[in-house]
């Protein structure tokens, strides 16, 4: 194990304010078995450390890289962790996993995708931006179903509807990543093909070659929802099942939001109602059985 070494981590914690609570769909809500609670907020707060790290515009692409796998070595038991919040909370996490008897894996693979985010800020193709999402968004859902038991039959599923959401958040926050971490996720091979450039995204709102190719995207995100929509019946936990019914409606509302409002003109973003719609309709899934 390598002994503390407190230079990796700079002179500052950069982990935002940002909570659970700021996040577009829940994390560790109450549809979630208390006991299963205190491990989710682990979760939720290593990869906020790790994604804040990355977005922190102070530190240059080495300095980011080097705090990750920093965060991987303290997550896997390579390295001590210093006592200050970034570090301890790949500690925490390392011991809730180790207890649950969890791949160790279903975290550090979060990892690989913020290096890639320090690495890169462009993707050439859908393949490319897919192989991000593999990394970056479906781990969450194989973490939640390992935590609950579930069987591989629910991967497939999991791993649609984690990568849809994504994605249309990088279509919500397509001109703010461009702007301010000069990072875009949209395809440029789709974006030449409709002979439009990225300084278009940063107009007061969407060119038609710009919406022509959110459009493609969104229809590669319904192709995801309708393979998501399939999870929550497979899913055995009836808390877990509602959960998931949960997050699928919200998916596809916000995607449909997405169809008819503008990213570049607002940020489009769920509602209230779209909170209550998304628990009344699948209310259903909590006592039905799997």
């Amino acid at each position: 194990m390598v002994k503390i070494d407190d230079s990796v981590w700079g002179k500052e914690d950069v982990t935002s304010s940002k909570g659970m609570k700021d996040e577009n769909f829940p994390v560790g809500s109450f549809l979630i078995a208390p006991i299963h609670r205190p491990i989710v907020h682990h979760y939720y707060h290593f990869a906020r450390v790790a994604d804040d790290m990355v977005d922190n515009v102070s530190l240059t692409s080495e300095e980011k890289k080097a705090r990750l796998v920093a965060l991987r070595e303290v997550l896997l038991g390579l390295r001590e962790a210093p006592n200050r919040a970034d570090a301890q909370s790949a500690a925490k996490l390392r011991q809730s996993l180790m207890a649950r008897d969890l791949p160790l894996s279903l975290a550090s693979d979060l990892i690989t995708a913020f290096i890639m985010d320090a690495e890169k800020n462009r993707y050439q193709s859908w393949d490319e931006l897919l192989h991000y999402c593999r990394y970056s968004a479906n781990p969450v859902g194989r973490f939640l179903l390992a935590l609950h038991h579930e069987s591989e039959e629910t991967l497939e599923a999991s791993d649609a509807l984690c990568t849809s959401l994504q994605i249309i958040n990088h279509l919500q926050d397509v001109q703010s990543d461009l702007n301010k971490l000069d990072r875009c996720y949209v395809p440029l091979e789709w974006l030449n093909e409709e002979k439009v450039t990225l300084k278009d995204l940063t107009l007061a709102r969407s060119k038609p070659g710009v919406r022509r190719v959110f459009d493609r995207m969104l229809a590669k995100v319904d192709g995801l929802n309708t393979k998501a929509k399939r999870l929550p019946s497979l899913i055995r936990d009836r808390r877990m099942r509602l959960e998931a019914a949960v997050i699928v409606n919200l998916c596809v509302q916000l995607t449909n939001h997405l169809h008819y409002n503008d990213p570049i003109e607002k940020r489009v973003a769920l509602t209230r109602k779209d909170g209550v719609y998304a628990l009344l309709k699948s209310i259903k899934y909590f006592s039905v059985s799997a």
